[in-house]
């Protein structure tokens, strides 16, 4: 809960899922570290400071509640909590603690201490109760240790001590760019967006590729598409985006190819054009927000057929989810009203009739052979127009890349 009279003068950090990552831990905690500075880079009168468990910012009179917000859609944070840092001695905790409690109206509560000095004087359920006796003395607040209204948690650090009253929850994951980076294939629907979000989670940076068939898409698609790059940036802080000119590729395939074939053949042109821009930007993998099933070229029958042509690996963070998991998560960070506005993109402008639902690679092969596509897609990647996309809108605002 907000304390509208008590001053925070940290936030204290905790990492989560980087406790298990063994003699990488150093390398994790100096990305994270990069990663919230960039975060935060317009809040100027804070500092950092990682150690080995935890990460401070020091505030510097800045309202915490400003930097909550950013600090959220930081991966690889476990939570944060804003904190009151005191010296390592028992008067001014106790100090500190009953200045908290004095701030506000009575309240039940509950203290939580815990040492990681462990040479302090006193041990955690000493400090528990020297604590609590002197709010009970002083105020009108009440000890309830099964539910109370608020848990001061206090950390004894050898030189340091921090008092906190709320833990907020953070993105978790990884800090992205642990995990090297990749490619995804982003369409303006609802699954793409959500394999973005997943793929930064566990750490890999992203760029994008979107495929537009002018004049059959409009602009209004691909401002759609990139609309969805700027509520995805603030997990990464910028992403590239590299639109494609795909129509004459598009219609050489609905001329040479049979229509039932055709959304398998244009996959494949996709696939291997990811994959010449993966390399070329030294991305090590394509994501995509194929769903097993969910359509025709997402059988497992298709999927083999159209990953045929490439050789980078192709990873699918949506496949095993339903549609009602993936909307929802689309709601929760925001990209689902954005997704289903009503433009459309060039697989949805294109799609047959009866599209093959088992297509085999010796058929496609085939219907590839009738066409010099090489040199299609070849005015594909010369032609293409890199975005770049920043959480402002404004690329002047930031000052560095990190990926």
């Amino acid at each position: 809960m907000q304390q509208d009279k008590f001053v925070y003068d940290h936030i204290l950090i905790r990492y989560g899922e980087l406790s298990t990552k063994g003699k990488n831990r150093k390398d994790f905690i100096r990305r994270l570290h990069t990663n919230v500075k960039h975060a935060l880079m317009m809040f100027e009168d804070i500092e950092i400071e990682k150690t080995h468990d935890r990460m401070y910012i020091h505030l510097h009179q800045t309202d915490p509640f400003a930097i909550k917000p950013y600090l959220e859609k930081v991966f690889g944070i476990s939570s944060f909590s804003f904190a009151l840092r005191v010296d390592s001695d028992i008067e001014a905790i106790k100090a500190a603690v009953l200045a908290f409690a004095q701030s506000q109206a009575p309240k039940t509560f509950k203290v939580v201490a815990r040492r990681s000095y462990k040479q302090f004087p006193m041990i955690s359920d000493e400090i528990n109760r020297a604590v609590a006796s002197v709010v009970l003395k002083n105020t009108e607040w009440k000890v309830n240790v099964k539910e109370p209204q608020v848990k001061i948690q206090i950390e004894v650090h050898e030189q340091d001590t921090y008092i906190m009253s709320d833990k907020y929850p953070g993105a978790g994951g990884y800090p992205v760019g642990v995990g090297g980076k990749a490619m995804v294939m982003l369409s303006g629907g609802i699954d793409s967006p959500i394999a973005s979000y997943l793929t930064m989670k566990r750490g890999v940076a992203i760029e994008c590729v979107h495929y537009a068939s002018p004049p059959y898409t409009s602009a209004q698609a691909q401002e759609k598409v990139l609309e969805l790059a700027r509520l995805l940036a603030p997990y990464q802080g910028h992403i590239l985006v590299h639109i494609v000119p795909f129509t004459d590729l598009q219609l050489a395939i609905y001329e040479h190819c049979d229509e039932s074939y055709a959304i398998t053949i244009m996959r494949r042109m996709m696939y291997r054009i990811a994959q010449r821009l993966a390399e070329k930007q030294n991305c090590l993998a394509i994501v995509n927000g194929e769903s097993i099933g969910q359509v025709a070229s997402q059988t497992l029958e298709s999927m083999r057929t159209i990953n045929d042509v490439i050789s980078l690996p192709v990873i699918r963070p949506v496949a095993t989810m339903d549609k009602v998991e993936i909307i929802d998560l689309a709601r929760k960070i925001g990209t689902y009203e954005t997704s289903i506005l009503p433009w459309e993109d060039c697989c949805t402008i294109f799609t047959p009739k009866n599209p093959v639902t088992k297509p085999t690679i010796r058929k496609a092969e085939y219907l590839e052979s009738r066409f010099d596509f090489e040199q299609l897609l070849d005015e594909c990647i010369e032609k293409c127009e890199v975005v770049h996309v920043y959480p402002t809108k404004k690329k002047d605002e930031v000052t560095e890349d990190l990926f």
